[in-house]
């Protein structure tokens, strides 16, 4: 391994190593590939003028919840659609509403969520978010039967491209209503 000593040999690792990586990486990963200790800002320094030189691309820099990755700009997505027809999985509306009440109210039960939905929540719509990787058991209720606590991942955040959950679309006033109606005023 030879010895990075100046920014835009350090940007050309960065780029290589995000460019092969198949997930987001932090800065504590991306600092392990260098030899000498780079600090925290300088890496950030680094990277974001690597964002902005790869601006007007197909693809783009872009730092998630998990990491910073290389991604094709969604204006682009028609073409690698045609190159790859797959079509992403479908999932039902139960599946959604689920996941949306996770998202704004977390941590929630399952009792929360069928106490909001108004119905039963099947296990599988559980299973699904869980396997997909967007919700997790975070902690259990102090309460009888200690009941699991749920809330969404970093991987949540990333698929959709978000870096914190305050950066998720406001709430239509009408779910705000069904979602926070036994929440404190201040907390709407």
């Amino acid at each position: 391994m030879q010895t990075i000593d100046n920014p835009e040999d350090v940007k050309k690792v960065l780029e290589t190593v995000l460019l092969s990586a198949t997930a987001p990486l932090t800065l504590g990963e991306l600092k392990r590939v260098f030899e000498t200790e780079l600090h925290n800002d300088f890496l950030r320094r680094a990277l974001d003028e690597l964002r902005q030189e790869w601006q007007g691309r197909g693809a783009e820099l872009t730092q998630v919840a998990e990491g910073w990755r290389f991604q094709t700009r969604p204006e682009f997505q028609p073409y690698i659609d045609r190159l790859n027809p797959e079509r992403p999985p479908k999932y039902s509306r139960a599946v959604m509403e689920t996941l949306a009440i996770v998202a704004y109210r977390q941590p929630v039960t399952r009792g929360d969520i069928e106490e909001i939905r108004g119905v039963t929540v099947n296990s599988q719509i559980i299973k699904t978010l869980e396997d997909r990787g967007w919700i997790e058991v975070v902690a259990h209720k102090e309460v009888p039967g200690r009941p699991a606590l749920f809330a969404t991942t970093e991987q949540f955040l990333s698929d959709l491209n978000l870096r914190a959950l305050s950066e998720l679309p406001a709430l239509p006033e009408l779910a705000k209503e069904t979602l926070f109606a036994d929440l404190p005023v201040e907390n709407k």
